[in-house]
């Protein structure tokens, strides 16, 4: 399964971009989409290095939410699988 993830557009250089997910940067190729409608600011999708599809910022933050909860969950899960600090596997 492939995972794509909804990022801010923080700066654009050409066909590429600098896109934030969080408080880690990525270099996206915009050369997929119409690249002259995205602007700093902007939520693209990307997958492997490319912008794949511009997002509604709704939409986006939307899937950033969701994306956190499975983090919190997986944290949760974690934590109930450890006794005394130490991982049960």
């Amino acid at each position: 399964m492939c995972l794509s993830i909804p990022a801010k557009v923080e700066e654009i250089n050409g066909e590429m971009a600098i896109c934030s997910v969080g408080k880690s940067n990525y270099e996206a190729s915009l050369q997929m989409i119409e690249f002259e409608d995205v602007k700093v600011g902007d939520y693209v999708l990307i997958h492997t290095g490319f912008a794949i599809q511009k997002l509604d910022a709704e939409e986006a933050e939307a899937s950033l939410r969701t994306f956190d909860e499975f983090k919190e969950l997986n944290n949760a899960l974690d934590d109930e699988e450890k006794i005394d600090g130490k991982r049960i596997v």
